[in-house]
């Protein structure tokens, strides 16, 4: 017969994990819906519909970040207080990774709250620097990856692998140039 545990021990750990892996999805769908919307691929609609839901992912993220840094300051085992979590390298536990995935989450938000403010800052200037989320997201990943207690199981990479690739692969193919170059001493446009 076996013990059951009791997971009110450990249940700021366990809200942690979930918010996080939570944050990692939500964060990949709105990295994915913000590459499609942005015309990254030519798609039949990208109109409100896409802006809304590129929005409501990116909240979401946000709230689950939260979330998972917050629940921490409760976890009897980590015992982490507020630098800990606020900032950046400043945790005993995995400090590397821990202090990226807390950058990580900070540019994360950022940026994405950036985007009501983006009449003041100037929508030109507004996209090029909201183009440094993809940086802020891959750090998440690095993160999860480094710090993240369910890093190395079947589970966890598969919904990695479900929830990012598609984003990445979408990300990838928005900077790898398209196209042939043009041979040398060759101006494209011009004949010689």
């Amino acid at each position: 017969m076996t013990a059951a545990v009791d997971p009110g021990s450990h249940l700021f750990w366990i809200t942690s994990r979930a918010a996080g892996i939570c944050a990692l999805v939500a964060s990949s769908l709105a990295l994915g819906a913000g590459l499609l919307q942005s015309g990254v691929v030519r798609i039949e609609r990208r109109g409100p519909e896409l802006r809304a839901l590129h929005e409501a992912l990116s909240l979401a993220t946000l709230a689950a970040l939260a979330i998972h840094g917050l629940s921490l300051l409760g976890d009897g085992f980590l015992n982490a207080g507020v630098a800990d979590i606020a900032v950046p390298f400043a945790s005993a536990y995995r400090t590397l990774w821990t202090g990226i995935g807390i950058v990580a989450a900070y540019g994360l938000a950022v940026l994405g709250l950036s985007y009501y403010a983006r009449s003041r800052i100037g929508p030109a200037r507004w996209r090029s620097i909201h183009r440094l989320t993809a940086l802020f997201w891959v750090g998440g990943i690095v993160h999860s990856l480094g710090a993240g207690t369910d890093a190395g199981t079947w589970w966890f990479l598969a919904l990695l692998a479900l929830s990012a690739g598609p984003a990445a692969l979408l990300l990838l193919y928005r900077l790898v140039p398209r196209g042939r170059p043009a041979p040398v001493g060759v101006t494209p446009g011009r004949l010689t």
